[in-house]
């Protein structure tokens, strides 16, 4: 079973690939493109900055392995899910950057995905493996932003 990296990657390299395989209509060009350059690094500063706080935390990057400590702090005082956040802003900036349509199609495809395929199943294992600090942190922190 695929998980969130696996769909990134490969909506990414879909992204850049079918951008230049069909011809599209162009909805940005530059300089405004160049955003594209901030958002990517946003995506990239959220995804590292929560991957650097599983591993000070001794906590797996691996959803399909069972966590061992609730992250809390950082950006997920923001988001419950700011990896995948990250990869969806790297994906939406990748899209601004290449400025054209068929690319606006995979940031939405990731975040269907990972909120409908993926969130739902790491949810029901945080809530039985952390129970009620875990019920409470849902109830505070947005699952997106």
């Amino acid at each position: 079973m695929a998980d969130g990296q696996d769909y990134f990657i490969i909506l990414l390299v879909l992204s850049v690939l079918l951008n230049f395989v069909f011809p599209v209509p162009v909805f940005l060009s530059p300089p405004a493109t160049y955003l594209g350059f901030l958002i990517i690094g946003f995506g990239l500063i959220m995804a590292f900055w929560s991957r650097s706080l599983f591993l000070k935390n001794s906590t797996t990057l691996q959803p399909s392995e069972e966590p061992t400590s609730l992250v809390t702090s950082g950006p997920f005082r923001l988001s419950r899910n700011p990896m995948y956040l990250g990869m969806g802003s790297i994906l939406l900036g990748v899209a601004v950057l290449l400025g054209t349509l068929v690319t606006l199609a995979f940031p939405i495809i990731f975040v269907a995905l990972i909120n409908f395929f993926i969130i739902p199943g790491e949810e029901r294992k945080l809530e039985n493996i952390f129970g009620e600090p875990y019920r409470g942190y849902k109830k505070s922190v947005r699952r997106w932003l």
